[in-house]
């Protein structure tokens, strides 16, 4: 191994580039440095926000479209950066993204509270510790409140295009109501998770019952006595059958594949971790030191084949600890290894598999019928309501907006072999154009401390175009190239490219475009600066 690319000089300067160290390992190495220490307590606890600046006159105008978790963390590193000509769109009537959207019972972060909201904000009365969806909802809400964003966001506004006009060095974003806004700098912020993936099952139109995706629950229909049919069993379905399951006659589950559902832990916070003495601020950052060390662990085990086969092992001997019926037990054992899906949490979802009126059912749904489920095995299944836990569309990037950059080239056109972008956040040919949440940015981590790292790459990268006087930048096509020919190396070495698996990672090509192969640490290191020689300066 390489000493010189763990000198804490470069450490703490951010210096880690594939040029930086001859024959050095490359920061996406999920090898590298894992647990180094020192590196981890450096890195982590310095704050990511972009220094408080006193005054600046940069005027320049920065629209961000979308208004959950990402559009708050980058309008506080702007304000945090002197940079207040900002508006954020956001094309509901309310700001939240997918904690405003996701309602249904039981909704709640798969990720600790501690470790799934901002590392600047960290003095919050969370009940749980895995916060339920209202109070993630009334986080961004005093986010918004405590750093003054409300003046900057504009609600009902939905972009449907994006162009940019290289005469005048600016983005024209026009609204579905057909309204024109002229902008400097165009940030997306609407996420993976934005819009719902309903099947395409034959029949779904002339079904009589009440029928409804998920992430648009219907709370006028009353499930108390009705019989139910739940078709997916992602991380929604894993949360609001357990809830629906205690008021329904009967509820059958539709599962394609089985899912790794470890044990989720959940608990009270107790009165005493709510307070601000110095002492329980400590805690609370070695709690959340703690829980971010062991979600780099398990990022770990996506490249190791002995971590996995140890994985595998210790699911299926808490499943067999569980479930003791033959039948169900194989329906639930899934035969791809740990990893190479989101890995999901719930105490509930298995003793709810046991009770009497639900059924999991393994046969395809064959179609959809007027009075419910037709199996490919031939029975039909009766049922007044059907719920799609079906999950989103996470690599149709930035759909449906249509992004025209410099030569008139679309966005959607260049990402149709699949999305790639330079970090996940700059792509080439598509001047003043920044992305939260973009290609390959999404871990099993917390998504919050790569959307973090993100927004103050991104402020940096405006208060370098003030610096070199330079009215628009964008990154070089070869740098683009080169960083995502090391990703998908990178990503080849992991369990997500299992023969066995299928996930929403992938494009329909079978290439992984949403997920980062490294640690959060890694990401951490290749946003720290932005690197002037990467970038074309007009």
């Amino acid at each position: 191994m390489n000493r010189r690319i763990f000198n804490s000089r470069n450490f703490a300067n951010g210096r880690f580039h594939p040029r930086d160290t001859a024959g050095a390992s490359h920061p996406l190495d999920t090898e590298h440095s894992l647990y180094c220490h020192r590196a981890i307590i450096t890195i982590f606890l310095s704050k990511t926000g972009v220094k408080l600046a006193t005054q600046n006159k940069y005027e320049r105008k920065v629209t961000i479209v979308g208004c959950g978790f990402a559009a708050v963390a980058l309008g506080i590193s702007l304000k945090r950066a002197g940079l207040n000509n900002f508006i954020i769109l956001e094309r509901s009537n309310e700001i939240g993204g997918v904690w405003r959207e996701n309602t249904y019972p039981g909704a709640a972060c798969d990720v600790p509270s501690r470790l799934y909201s901002f590392s600047f904000e960290q003095e919050y009365p969370w009940s749980l510790r895995y916060a339920p969806q209202k109070e993630i909802f009334e986080y961004l809400k005093h986010c918004i409140n405590k750093y003054s964003l409300a003046p900057h966001i504009q609600l009902k506004k939905e972009v449907a295009e994006a162009t940019y006009n290289e005469s005048s060095a600016s983005w024209s974003l026009t609204t579905t109501d057909r309204e024109t806004i002229n902008t400097d700098i165009f940030v997306s912020a609407v996420g993976l998770f934005n819009n719902p993936a309903i099947p395409k099952i034959p029949g779904r139109s002339g079904f009589k019952g009440t029928q409804f995706h998920s992430a648009r629950w219907d709370h006028g229909i009353d499930l108390k006595g009705k019989r139910i049919a739940s078709i997916g069993t992602g991380a929604s379905a894993i949360q609001y059958v357990p809830e629906i399951s205690q008021v329904a006659k009967k509820l059958d589950i539709y599962q394609r594949t089985p899912q790794h559902i470890f044990a989720k832990g959940d608990r009270a916070n107790s009165p005493q971790s709510h307070r601000t003495t110095t002492w329980e601020k400590i805690l609370q950052r070695h709690e959340r030191l703690s829980l971010f060390a062991r979600f780099e662990k398990n990022s770990r085990r996506r490249s190791s084949e002995a971590l996995t086969r140890k994985s595998a092992e210790a699911f299926e001997k808490y499943i067999r600890s569980l479930i003791k019926d033959t039948d169900l037990l194989q329906k639930v054992l899934p035969d791809y290894p740990p990893g190479c899906k989101r890995g999901l949490r719930s105490d509930e979802w298995y003793p709810t598999l046991l009770k009497p009126n639900v059924n999991l059912i393994h046969t395809p749904i064959k179609e959809i019928t007027a009075t419910g489920i037709l199996a490919e095995d031939g029975q039909q299944h009766d049922v007044d309501v059907i719920i799609y836990g079906t999950g989103f569309t996470p690599t149709a990037f930035l759909t449906p907006m249509l992004i025209t950059g410099a030569n008139g080239e679309k966005l959607n056109e260049t990402w149709r072999e699949g999305a790639e972008a330079y970090l996940g956040i700059s792509v080439a040919g598509f001047p003043n154009f920044f992305m939260m949440y973009g290609p390959n940015t999404n871990l099993s981590g917390s998504i919050i401390y790569m959307l973090e790292n993100q927004a103050r790459y991104i402020a940096k990268c405006i208060k370098l175009l003030e610096r070199k006087k330079a009215r628009a930048m964008h990154v070089k096509e070869d740098i683009q190239k080169q960083f995502n020919d090391e990703l998908k190396a990178q990503l080849s070495k992991t369990v997500l490219v299992h023969e066995n698996c299928r996930s929403y990672f992938q494009a329909e090509n079978g290439r992984i475009t949403t997920n980062w192969p490294g640690l959060m640490l890694n990401y951490r290191w290749r946003t720290r600066r932005v690197r002037k020689l990467d970038y074309i300066f007009n």
